[in-house]
């Protein structure tokens, strides 16, 4: 898959920014990425993701780093042990560039580690799940990598809003073509383009009751101003981690 993402982050930091990151769906109108938001400082950032950062703690996992925005400033501001993680080595070039010296090119599937006190799952973090199926495999990780006290700070959107209300104020979704928020993208830029690839957008109480279903407590910890919110994942009491 060409590695969109990095490129764009990497033509960024060497002052050749020339256009977008455009994201295609067969759902949805062409959406824009611009190169310079993947840098953004904390103050830039919106409240959810703020308030991830404000609760990490110890041994830290940045899942899907991207430019490392949030892992640079968890260890230069609060000085914790960051892991970045990106299956873009692009991206976790840039983030060595930014003095992330814990970065690596792999896959969150794939990864094996110590156990982590944090897992932080931003900018829709349960897009990492693909979709509804890959949920044990998901979770599972959760619990290979998590220690006993440890949390995964996650976050989505219920994407309801697409959809009309009817006058009862409810909404009616075709449910022959699967769950609302499974979406597939791709990505361009210049001349790059990845392959088409699966995403989650995941509504809370479903998040809840999946966390639930595999081992987990699920706290809603703030909501956002549009159908956004960030969740606190912890493991339920005597929850057998992977392995045990």
């Amino acid at each position: 898959m060409s590695d969109v993402l990095g490129q764009a982050m990497l033509d960024y930091l060497a002052n050749q920014h020339e256009e977008n990151i455009t994201v295609q769906s067969p759902d949805f109108d062409d959406d824009v990425i611009p190169v310079e938001y993947l840098f953004r400082s904390f103050r830039e950032m919106p409240i959810l993701e703020q308030k991830a950062l404000e609760l990490a703690k110890g041994e830290t996992l940045d899942v899907g780093c991207g430019a490392g925005s949030h892992a640079h400033y968890l260890a230069t501001e609060k000085n914790l042990n960051v892991t970045a993680i990106d299956t873009s080595p692009g991206a976790v070039e840039v983030c060595r560039l930014r003095g992330i010296k814990q970065a690596r090119v792999i896959d969150f599937y794939d990864l094996e580690s110590a156990p982590c006190d944090t897992i932080l799952m931003l900018m829709n973090g349960t897009g990492i799940m693909k979709n509804l199926a890959y949920a044990e495999a998901f979770f599972t990780q959760l619990k290979r990598l998590l220690s006993p006290a440890g949390q995964v700070l996650i976050d989505s959107s219920d994407l309801r809003y697409l959809f009309d209300e009817n006058e009862d104020g409810g909404i009616w979704i075709d449910a022959s073509q699967g769950y609302y928020g499974e979406l597939t993208y791709r990505m361009k830029y210049k001349h790059l383009q990845t392959d088409w690839f699966d995403w989650l957008y995941l509504d809370y109480a479903s998040l809840e009751d999946l966390a639930n279903t595999f081992g987990f407590n699920c706290e809603l910890v703030q909501e956002g101003a549009h159908f956004d919110y960030l969740a606190r994942l912890t493991l339920s009491p005597h929850t057998p981690q992977s392995g045990d």
